[in-house]
């Protein structure tokens, strides 16, 4: 019974992450998930012998992010911003997103809908004014002076990104800084 265990445990893993990814189908900048398998054999009896009648259990490999690229929709938002190519915008408390649909925060920050204020280069985006642009290098101009400039990392090893809810991820690692190429007006769309 606790090998068919095993295998139905993993299955109902396996369909919440689906489940998942099906409902952020629509979540600008998502990456969807999926989970690696692994067997092993455990012996019948205590003499460790696994060449006769050695029995198969289930278990988890690793959970695996596809941070490919999905498609860029243009939506007409001032505010919403798209990455085009690898990096993600780099937020407050070491958290990361590919997420650009942002906002004016009540104390006049650049935010992702949660609240977490966007960082440049100097720290977060302060964004009080009337017109907002941003300019493919990232420069944020408001009321046509400069406030800053919108902070794109990568990371080499994407495994150290921990998934987050909203399409966030975090890690204690910091990103190399890159020259990504944005496109305000646009939403990456989930992959």
């Amino acid at each position: 019974i606790y090998i068919a265990l095993s295998g139905a445990v993993l299955k109902r893993r396996n369909m919440d992450i689906f489940a998942q990814n099906i409902a952020n189908v629509n979540t600008p900048g998502y990456k969807k998930e999926r989970i690696a398998f692994k067997d092993y054999i455990i012996p019948v009896d205590n003499k460790r012998d696994f060449t006769q009648d050695g029995r198969v259990m289930a278990d988890l490999s690793k959970s695996i992010i596809d941070f490919s690229s999905g498609t860029i929709q243009r939506t007409g938002n001032a505010l919403d911003l798209a990455i085009n190519g690898e990096g993600f915008f780099a937020l407050e408390e070491g958290r990361y997103t590919r997420n650009g649909n942002f906002m004016i925060s009540s104390d006049g920050y650049l935010a992702t809908k949660d609240g977490v204020k966007v960082l440049g280069d100097g720290g977060p985006i302060a964004v009080q004014g009337g017109s907002i642009d941003i300019s493919p290098s990232g420069e944020v101009l408001v009321d046509e002076v400069p406030v800053g400039k919108v902070k794109i990392v990568n990371f080499p090893d994407s495994g150290v990104l921990k998934k987050l809810s909203g399409g966030m991820f975090a890690t204690a690692e910091t990103g190399e800084a890159v020259n990504a190429q944005i496109s305000q007006g646009f939403l990456e769309q989930s992959n």
